[in-house]
């Protein structure tokens, strides 16, 4: 039985949750979502290194300021590893001091949500539009236009620099 400082702790949280989600502004995807690129998990291992793999296939994170992609500040255009489906401009990065590429807006139709509710808290997880690949997670943090920080992984992401 739940006493009343544990029934309004619930409450406080459940009240979150729905507000981040709305805040954050996204349209959450359905669980069965399917994905125009898919491959059976031995593909996906030959396709991708063990650290790719992790994130891109098992939702797994990198370490904070580990990622070259971090650093990259050149113009151009950041991509899903599993698939090379376009996902974020160089002009919506920015340095949000997290640790991992953040940006403010994705590319049109390039990635999906869904609910994340793991670690004990709830937040918006964001996949590849294409291939499902699991990219990182958006918060309602970020700077404007759009006030949102796409925190991603760089492992799963390559960059191609824009012609000169």
């Amino acid at each position: 039985m739940m006493n009343r400082r544990e029934l309004l702790a619930a409450g406080v949280a459940a009240f979150m949750a729905d507000y981040l989600a709305v805040s954050v502004g996204t349209l959450l995807a359905a669980p069965n979502e399917t994905f125009a690129v898919t491959h059976s998990e031995g593909e996906w291992r030959k396709l991708l290194t063990s650290e790719q793999f992790n994130i891109l296939r098992q939702e797994g994170t990198e370490y904070p300021g580990s990622s070259p992609l971090l650093g990259e500040h050149r113009k151009g255009v950041f991509s899903c590893a599993g698939c090379e489906q376009a996902l974020f401009s160089s002009d919506t990065k920015f340095e949000s001091g997290t640790g991992w590429p953040s940006f403010w807006k994705p590319l049109d139709n390039a990635i999906g949500t869904t609910r994340d509710a793991s670690l004990g808290m709830v937040r918006v997880e964001v996949h590849c539009g294409r291939c499902g690949g699991h990219l990182g997670h958006v918060f309602d943090d970020g700077p404007k236009p759009t006030g949102l920080r796409y925190c991603m992984n760089g492992v799963a992401m390559t960059f191609k620099a824009a012609a000169a």
